[in-house]
């Protein structure tokens, strides 16, 4: 058996800082439109995880996504969960755009990542700035359901497990993963290639969420920089999400 769903993508980024969501900075790098960003497609993916287990796969799921191919505004992509965990995303002319794996295993031991402040100003990214060991900046908010649903239309999500924005959705959860790093240096275009995430609790209205994070590895391959980070978030105090997250954060700018 298979659970899948079909979403046309929408770029919900294009006023991001992140200006490899804009059309003319991505084609600079040899794409042919500003990308999605890779945590809405992960919120695409995560529907057929739900679809199959339900709100507790909010509370005990895992899920890991390696992002191969850009997904543009505009197209039709359907998420595919088989039988046996494997995870994919497909476009219109039937590229895989991302590949990856889902199931509800027992999670890793939850690591204490640290605290920082969130620097002001945020300075440059440099290498030096994301060395191994760098705690990033602390991100602390309350949950709320109003700017949730949003974020749900944005997504283009209706499943009711979300009761209307009132639960956080996992693409909302993914995102902080972005803004612990944006946070703490100030990043050019960018891309996120992948996350391995633990789903711990659900997060509720009302909540006080706190993202941590710490650099696990930068280095360079084939000319783009790297970063991996290690991200947890709590909820009130009690862990809800964790996950190793990497994305090039210094791309070569010979693709084309």
């Amino acid at each position: 058996m298979a659970w899948e769903h079909e979403v046309v993508a929408f770029n919900t980024a294009t006023e991001s800082t992140n200006r490899m969501h804009d059309d003319a900075v991505a084609a600079t790098f040899g794409f042919r439109g500003g990308l999605v960003p890779g945590v809405d497609v992960w919120a695409y993916l995560t529907r057929p995880c739900v679809d199959r287990w339900g709100a507790g796969f909010l509370a005990g799921g895992t899920m890991e996504a390696r992002f191969l191919v850009p997904v543009y505004d505009g197209e039709r992509v359907v998420c595919r969960l088989d039988d046996d965990g494997t995870l994919s995303a497909t476009g219109p002319d039937g590229t895989v755009r991302a590949q990856g794996r889902a199931g509800m295993d027992d999670p890793p031991p939850i690591a204490d990542l640290g605290t920082a402040d969130v620097p002001d100003p945020v300075p440059p990214a440099e290498a030096e700035l994301l060395a191994p060991g760098t705690v990033l900046g602390t991100l602390r908010f309350h949950h709320r359901a109003g700017p949730a649903a949003q974020y749900l239309a944005d997504v283009r999500e209706d499943s009711d497990v979300y009761e209307g924005g009132a639960v956080a959705h996992p693409g909302f959860l993914a995102r902080q993963a972005n803004y612990v790093l944006s946070s703490s240096v100030r990043l050019g275009p960018w891309i996120h290639v992948s996350t391995r995430a633990h789903h711990r609790s659900a997060v509720h209205d009302g909540e006080l969420v706190e993202v941590r994070g710490v650099v696990t590895d930068e280095r360079e391959h084939k000319g783009h920089r790297f970063v991996d980070l290690d991200v947890e978030i709590t909820a009130d105090g009690r862990p809800a999400w964790s996950a190793a997250h990497t994305a090039i954060w210094r791309p070569r700018q010979d693709r084309a």
